[in-house]
């Protein structure tokens, strides 16, 4: 049998939403002191979208590590470097590259 994909009523995709953004906003407060604890702030926002199949938005996607999920400081915890139209972060803890594209 086949299973039906119901998406999740509007009002609690909504308040998902809220919440990730929220989650991020206080891994980036907290960074400094707790590095640990930002991790899990970003863990629990990826939870949620997956849960109530949210979209993480795309300024937010590039502030964790689609590897190892840790949130990403630019000149801490991650090298930024542009390439031919890219822009290459490297993750200092587990050394995974990820490329984003920009334009010029």
């Amino acid at each position: 049998m086949k299973r039906k994909h119901i998406k999740k009523p509007e009002k609690q995709r909504k308040i998902a939403l809220e919440r990730i953004t929220i989650l991020f906003s206080e891994a980036k407060k907290i960074f400094k002191e707790e590095p640990k604890l930002a991790d899990k702030y970003i863990k629990l926002a990826r939870k949620i979208s997956m849960k109530y199949k949210v979209k993480i938005p795309s300024t937010l996607k590039r502030r964790y590590c689609k590897h190892c999920h840790k949130y990403l400081v630019p000149g801490t915890n991650v090298r930024v470097r542009t390439h031919k139209g890219h822009m290459v972060y490297y993750c200092l803890s587990c050394k995974h590259i990820m490329r984003f594209v920009y334009k010029k």
